[in-house]
C-alpha cells in the first residue's frame, strides 16, 4: 500500500505567468497590450524587451523573453485580492527552436503563493493561447497578491520566446477553440517493439472483475500481507487498520493464498503472491479472537482506537504525550518466524499448484514497501533496514524459494517511493529524524544510492549462486501532488493531466516536495542496464487518483499507453477499480473495448501529438489481425478539437472503426470513418478517450529484383514489398528446399541486400510474406 509523507514544502520553480487584477467591474482586464496597461510594471529578472515587432501575436508589439536559469518574466502591481477574476489568459510563442519549460505563478510580496501551473514544453515556430484558472495560481484563503512571473522551470536558460494579449477575466474561463486543429503522426515503421500484456494489471480482482477487464495479471500485496500467517490464515493489519492481527474467514492453512490463486487462473490471469520476509507473523488469541499491538488495557490511553470493532487496539500514539508508543512487546500480537516457516508455505503452494513450469504459481514477490517498516510496522521493526539487511533477506528469501521451485520468478523489492529509490528505511528514519546531511547508511555504502546498490549487489549474489535472485526489479509510483485521491477541482484535474510526465520526460521537473527529475521508467530501464543487465522492470503499485470522474479515466488512459510505449514489462494498479467506474472503462479501452475482448495492439509504434499535457497519443499494430490501433486521450477541461490522424508505412483499408469514452462514462462504437492517402479527421471533445481501429489492406506481394550497385564479389537484390509488413528470403540450390537467409520487417517499401558470390555454389532465391 501507498505512503503518504508530509512532503516538505519545496518551492518549484517552475514557468510563471503574467497575470493580475484591479477592478471587478471589469470583465477582462488587459495586463499587457502591445504595452503593459492598467498599472501594471514590468519587474522582470530575465532579459525581456517590451517592443518586439517580430512575431507578434496581435497589434503591432509583443513581449521577447531570453531567460537564464530560474529567471522570470515578472509584472507587478499594488496588491489586490485575486477573487474577483476567474482565470489569466495570455499567447505565447516557442520563438524558431521551441521546448523551453515554464512555469506560471502567483506572487505575494516576491514569493510565489503557490506551486503554480507548469507549461507543457513549448511549440516551435507557433503561437498558442493559454488559459489558467486563477484557483490553480492562488490557494484558498490567500488574501491578496501583487504579480505574476513567468519563469524557467529547469535550471538552465531557456531559448528565447514571446509573450503577447495577456489580461485577467471575470467569468467563465474561455473554453479552448472549438475545432482547433491538432495533428497526430503515427509511423507504423518506426519505434517498434512488443507491449508486454503484463503491463495491464490489477490488484485483488475477482475472478468476474479480471474478466471484464480482460487483463492478464493480479497482484496480492500491500500492507497487510507483510505479516501474513498461512498456517492460520491471518494477517496483521498494521499501520493501516490498529496493528490488529486478524483472522480470515477460513482457518484451513494457506486458504487465502490459495483463493487468490484459484480467482485469478479462473479468469486466465497470473495470480503474484507476496512472501514475508519481515521475519515476523500475525498471530491470534484462543477461538481466533483478534489481538492488538498496542493494547489500550496495557499500554494506556491513545489518541485514536478502532472504537467499533476492538476498542482495546489502540493506534500506538500516547493520547498523554503525543508520541508513538515505544516500549511495547512485539510478541503480543505476532511472532518469530524464518525462512523455514516461509519454505513451508512454498511447498503447500507447489503441492497444490504444482510448479511454475507447469502451470504453477509464477510470480513470487518478496515483501512489500521494505523502506518503510519503521513507520507501517513499527510494532515488530521500529528501526529502519539497511541496505545490507534487506540484501541479505531478499537473497536468502530468493535462495529459498529457487531451491523449492526453479522455474519461479522473483520479484523485488517494492519499494515504495522516490525517497526509497535514494535512501535506505534505515536513512529515511534517520534523516527525518536529524536532518538528510551525512547519512550513515549511504556513507557506509560510499554514497551509492539504495536501488541501484541493491541491484548491483543482486546480480553478484546471482552470480556466486549460479542463478538469479531476482526476476523482476519492482517499485510503487504515485503522484505526490494529491492526484492519488478524489479531488477533482479545476487546478487538481490540470496537475492530473501534467503529472503523469514524472514516468516518462526526462526534463520534467516534478512539482512536490520531491523537486526533481522522476523521470520513472528511464530511470529503472538505465539503473537495471548498468548494474543487473537482463531483469524485467515493472511497477507493482500506482495509482492516479479519481476513479469515479472522467479525469481519473484520462490519467488512466495516458498512464497505460505511457507503459506501452516506454517499454515497461509489468504494471499492476492499485486496486482494481470497480466494474463500471470510468477508470475501469479507461482499462477496457485498451483490453476490452467492444465487450468482446478486442485490444489495443502489442506492438508498439511511433505516434507523436503536440502538447501531451492536453492531448496525449498511442499507436499500435496488432498482430492477430494485422490493423492499426490508435488511442487519443484528450486531457483538455472544455471545447473540442478536430483531431488529424497522419499515418506513415501502414496499408491501410480504408476505413476505421471509432470507439469513444466520455463524461457520460459509456463506450460507444461511433459511425465507422472512411480515410484516404493515410490521414484520418473526426471531432473529439474535451475528456474523452478514442480509439481508431484501422483495418490492414491485404499486404502487396513481395518482389524480388537484381540491383545494379552490387560491389565485387557480391550480389545486389531488392526486395519490394509493404513497409510495416514482415518478408522472408529464402535461397535453395535445387528449388525444392528453402532455407531462410533472412526475415525482416520493412520499414519502408524496399530492402536491399547483398549477398555474398565468392566461392559460391549455384544458388536461387525468393521472397515471400512472413506471420508478423
Amino acid at each position: 500500500m501507498i505512503m503518504k509523507l508530509a512532503a516538505h514544502s519545496f518551492r518549484i520553480g517552475l514557468l510563471s505567468l503574467l497575470c493580475a487584477a484591479q477592478s471587478r467591474a471589469q470583465t477582462i482586464q488587459a495586463i499587457y497590450d502591445d504595452a503593459l496597461q492598467n498599472g501594471w510594471q514590468n519587474w522582470s529578472w530575465a532579459s525581456v524587451s517590451l517592443s518586439n515587432t517580430n512575431p507578434v501575436h496581435a497589434g503591432t508589439q509583443s513581449i521577447s523573453v531570453t531567460a537564464g536559469a530560474w529567471q522570470a518574466l515578472y509584472f507587478e502591481h499594488a496588491a489586490f485580492d485575486p477573487a474577483g477574476f476567474t482565470n489569466l489568459t495570455f499567447w505565447i510563442h516557442g520563438g524558431s527552436s521551441g521546448g523551453q519549460q515554464l512555469q506560471v505563478q502567483a506572487v505575494s510580496g516576491g514569493s510565489a503563493v503557490a506551486s503554480g501551473q507548469s507549461l507543457a514544453p513549448l511549440a516551435a515556430n507557433s503561437w498558442q493561447q493559454i488559459n489558467i484558472s486563477i484557483s490553480a495560481l492562488v490557494p484558498s484563503g490567500q488574501g491578496g497578491i501583487d504579480g505574476f512571473w513567468l519563469q524557467d522551470r529547469t535550471g538552465t536558460a531557456q531559448p528565447v520566446f514571446y509573450v503577447d494579449d495577456i489580461s485577467l477575466v471575470a467569468g467563465p474561463t474561455p473554453p479552448p477553440t472549438t475545432n482547433s486543429t491538432v495533428t497526430i503522426r503515427v509511423d507504423a515503421g518506426a519505434n517498434r517493439h512488443l507491449i508486454s500484456p503484463e503491463i495491464y494489471g490489477v490488484a485483488f480482482a475477482s475472478s468476474n472483475e479480471l474478466a471484464d477487464l480482460n487483463v492478464p495479471l493480479n497482484r496480492s500485496g500491500g500492507n497487510t500481507t507483510t505479516r501474513y500467517n498461512w498456517q492460520i490464515n491471518a494477517a496483521n493489519h498494521a499501520q493501516d487498520w490498529y496493528f490488529e492481527s486478524i483472522g480470515l474467514a477460513s482457518a484451513t492453512p494457506g486458504a487465502d493464498g490459495d483463493d487468490f490463486i484459484s480467482q485469478s487462473k479462473a479468469a486466465g490471469a497470473q495470480p503474484m503472491l507476496t512472501i514475508p520476509t519481515i521475519g515476523w507473523v500475525a498471530k491470534l488469541g484462543s477461538g481466533r479472537a483478534k489481538l492488538a499491538s498496542y493494547s489500550i488495557a496495557k499500554y494506556g490511553a491513545q489518541t485514536d482506537n478502532d472504537w467499533q470493532w476492538f476498542p482495546d487496539a489502540g493506534n500506538g500514539i500516547s493520547q498523554s504525550t503525543g508520541l508513538a508508543i515505544n516500549s511495547n512487546d512485539p510478541n503480543d500480537a505476532s511472532t518469530v518466524v524464518g525462512t523455514n516457516f516461509q519454505a513451508g508455505w512454498i511447498q503447500h503452494l507447489t503441492n497444490r499448484w504444482g510448479h511454475a513450469s507447469v502451470g504453477g504459481l509464477r510470480y513470487y514477490i518478496l515483501d512489500n514497501e521494505w523502506g518503510i517498516w519503521h513507520s507501517t510496522h513499527r510494532d515488530v521493526r521500529p528501526v529502519g533496514v539497511t541496505m545490507d539487511e534487506m540484501r541479505d533477506r531478499f537473497s536468502d528469501y530468493a535462495t529459498m524459494i529457487k531451491g523449492i521451485d526453479p522455474g519461479a520468478l522473483i520479484v523485488g523489492p517494492e519499494s515504495w517511493g522516490w525517497t526509497e529509490y535514494l535512501y535506505s528505511g534505515y536513512d529515511s528514519q534517520w534523516g527525518g529524524q536529524n536532518g538528510w546531511n551525512n547519512l550513515p547508511d549511504r556513507a557506509a555504502h560510499s554514497g551509492w544510492d539504495n536501488l541501484p546498490w541493491f541491484l548491483d549487489q543482486m546480480r553478484q549474489r546471482s552470480a556466486a549462486a549460479g542463478r538469479r535472485l531476482l526476476d523482476v526489479f519492482t517499485v510503487h509510483s504515485y503522484p505526490q501532488g494529491g492526484e492519488y485521491g478524489n479531488d477533482v477541482t479545476t487546478a487538481m484535474q490540470f496537475r492530473r493531466n501534467r503529472s503523469t510526465r514524472s514516468l516518462w520526460d526526462t526534463n520534467y521537473v516534478d512539482e512536490t516536495w520531491i523537486n526533481d527529475k522522476v523521470m520513472l521508467i528511464p530511470r529503472l530501464k538505465s539503473w537495471v542496464a548498468t548494474h543487473y543487465p537482463g531483469t524485467r522492470v515493472g511497477v507493482t503499485e500506482y495509482s492516479w487518483g479519481a476513479d469515479n470522474h472522467i479525469n481519473g479515466a484520462t490519467a488512466q488512459a495516458d498512464v497505460l499507453g505511457i507503459f506501452g510505449r516506454e517499454g515497461l514489462d509489468l504494471a499492476t494498479r492499485w486496486v482494481v477499480p470497480a466494474i463500471g467506474t470510468p477508470a475501469g472503462n479507461a482499462i477496457k479501452m485498451y483490453r476490452n473495448y467492444d465487450g468482446n475482448h478486442s485490444t489495443f495492439g502489442d506492438t508498439a509504434i511511433a505516434a507523436t501529438a503536440p502538447d501531451p499535457d492536453n492531448l496525449s497519443a498511442f499507436a499500435a499494430v496488432r498482430s492477430s489481425d494485422g490493423a492499426l490501433t490508435a488511442m487519443v486521450v484528450t486531457k483538455v477541461l472544455s471545447g473540442s478539437a478536430l483531431v488529424v490522424v497522419n499515418t506513415t508505412n501502414f496499408n491501410g483499408a480504408g476505413t476505421a472503426q471509432v470507439w469513444q469514452l466520455t463524461s457520460a462514462n459509456s463506450i460507444n462504437r461511433l459511425p465507422d470513418l472512411n480515410y484516404s492517402n493515410g490521414t484520418l479527421s473526426n471531432t473529439i471533445p474535451a475528456q474523452s478517450i478514442t480509439l481508431f481501429v484501422l483495418s490492414a489492406a491485404a499486404p502487396a506481394p513481395p518482389i524480388l529484383r537484381i540491383g545494379t550497385n552490387a560491389p565485387p564479389g557480391q550480389l545486389e537484390l531488392w526486395l519490394d514489398g509493404q513497409a510495416g509488413t514482415s518478408y522472408a528470403l529464402l535461397s535453395s540450390s535445387n528449388l525444392s528446399s528453402w532455407l531462410p537467409v533472412s526475415t525482416n520487417l520493412l520499414t519502408s517499401n524496399s530492402l536491399r541486400f547483398l549477398l555474398a558470390t565468392t566461392n559460391s555454389a549455384r544458388k536461387f532465391y525468393r521472397s515471400q510474406q512472413s506471420p508478423p
